[in-house]
């Protein structure tokens, strides 16, 4: 797989700075990192981006999330690893990055879940890294950005 072009970050290196902040503004708001990290994992795989993904992983591990969370992220449900809170964090991810899949996008019982275990400035966080993620997927997936080589 090869770029369609490089990524729109790099051609438009002004870009780069706002992005970083906002990525910035996200940390050390009461989420922990491993659940950023995790939050954005689970969007870009329900994307379909290659690119966010691989890079996830790799931030994910960093931020010491266990290989078991990542092998079993995308069946969280399911899987015994995971805590109240990220399981909060991801159903609010999942229904923010799944929009169109239902007539309320978010409802009242994911917010209020994720609610419970985050203030308002937690929440603001997840918000911003969900939406976030999905900007980074969009571009990666369009541009064809493929994993493992660096974007700019």
């Amino acid at each position: 797989m090869e770029a369609r072009i490089k990524s729109p970050a790099a051609i438009i290196p002004e870009a780069m700075p706002a992005i970083q902040d906002l990525l910035k503004a996200t940390r050390n708001q009461g989420v922990p990192d491993s659940t950023l990290e995790l939050v954005h994992l689970r969007a870009s795989q329900i994307n379909g981006c290659s690119f966010c993904v691989d890079y996830g992983v790799r931030n994910a591990r960093r931020s010491g999330v266990a290989d078991e969370k990542l092998f079993t992220v995308t069946a969280w449900r399911e899987a015994p690893y995971f805590s109240d809170e990220e399981r909060a964090a991801l159903a609010l991810t999942e229904a923010a990055t799944r929009l169109s899949d239902r007539g309320d996008a978010v409802p009242d019982d994911i917010w209020d879940a994720a609610a419970g275990h985050f203030d308002e400035r937690g929440l603001a966080a997840l918000t911003l890294m969900i939406g976030i993620t999905n900007m980074f997927n969009r571009i990666n997936v369009a541009t064809r950005q493929p994993a493992g080589v660096p974007a700019w």
